[in-house]
């Protein structure tokens, strides 16, 4: 138990981690019956890995995680939990974990209109401040969150009721988040009209068309912004520019193509949207420093799983 720790909070952890380590103990990222929730067991801390973190809950029974966003750090273990709000392209790595005391934690998706309903049904107050905030947060963790989640992680013992009270479980979890600490952040993207919900749509937008030239005018002018408050607000909620998370979506979709399809570092290039292959082949030791050929060639001999799987 943590040194400033509640015993309740220290119990439902602990039974928190004992479900976990039973569910993972064939299969150390366990994607649930349950929509969105994965469990995650690690024997061993890693090196600092390339990953895209989707909107989710990131949340520790035990050991320790790492999260470099731009030149942001975020560090949760058992006491604290990780949220993020829109897509976040960062460096994960497993900072405490070991064969006798592994890394046991779980990611649960959020489904951003799932918190838009809920924030309408239950007259939730918007947030106060209208000015995006970084997408990414650390906070501590309540007994009432464990106990949520110990609640829906029984629910795999009876697969017939997962469909039926899943959703509710799901529903008071998100609910608990709103009325917590990091509520803001949840808010701030779900409500209509928001500047952050605005950039929560301009990156789903650049997910999906990253092969694509970005013009950041026309962005800018289809989520009612000037130029200037799009590139602020973007940058306040991802860490980065709009041009940056293009690259990194174009370089990490080439690499995945070089190293599960088998196409040449060239043609990867051209596909994901680069005129210059020169260009690519700088910009990629830049991401990931080796040049395409010799990174690959790495890769594969450390297996693709390994190197292509989330960290969350």
């Amino acid at each position: 138990m943590g040194k400033n720790e509640t015993p309740d909070v220290g119990a439902a952890r602990c039974a928190l981690a004992n479900l976990i380590y039973r569910w993972t103990e064939k299969n150390d990222h366990l994607e649930t019956a349950i929509p969105g929730l994965m469990l995650v067991r690690y024997e061993t801390t890693t090196e600092p890995k390339s990953a895209m973190y989707e909107p989710c809950i990131c949340l520790v029974a035990q050991g320790g995680k790492r999260v470099q966003l731009g030149d942001e750090e975020y560090v949760y273990d058992e006491n604290h939990m990780l949220i993020t709000s829109v897509g976040l392209p960062v460096m994960a790595s497993v900072i405490k974990a070991s064969k006798e005391a592994p890394l046991l934690s779980l990611v649960l998706k959020i489904d951003l209109p799932t918190v838009a309903r809920l924030m309408v049904d239950g007259n939730l107050p918007e947030p106060r401040n209208q000015c995006p905030g970084r997408a990414m947060a650390v906070c501590e963790v309540s007994s009432q969150l464990i106990d949520g989640f110990i609640r829906l992680i029984n629910l795999l013992d009876a697969p017939e009721d997962v469909p039926i009270l899943s959703p509710l479980i799901l529903k008071e979890i998100l609910y608990r988040l709103l009325m917590g600490d990091l509520g803001p952040r949840l808010r701030q993207t779900a409500t209509a009209g928001s500047h952050g919900q605005q950039i929560a749509k301009a990156v789903s937008w650049l997910k999906g068309n990253y092969a694509k030239q970005l013009r950041v005018e026309g962005l800018a002018r289809e989520y009612g912004m000037s130029v200037s408050t799009f590139h602020h607000h973007f940058r306040a909620i991802t860490a980065m520019s709009p041009l940056q998370y293009q690259k990194w979506l174009r370089l990490h979709e080439a690499r995945r193509l070089m190293l599960m399809e088998n196409e040449d570092a060239t043609t990867a290039a051209l596909m994901v949207g680069y005129e210059s292959p020169s260009q690519f082949s700088r910009e990629y030791k830049r991401q990931f420093g080796a040049p395409p050929l010799r990174d690959i060639k790495v890769l594969q001999h450390k297996g693709q799983k390994e190197v292509l799987s989330g960290m969350a």
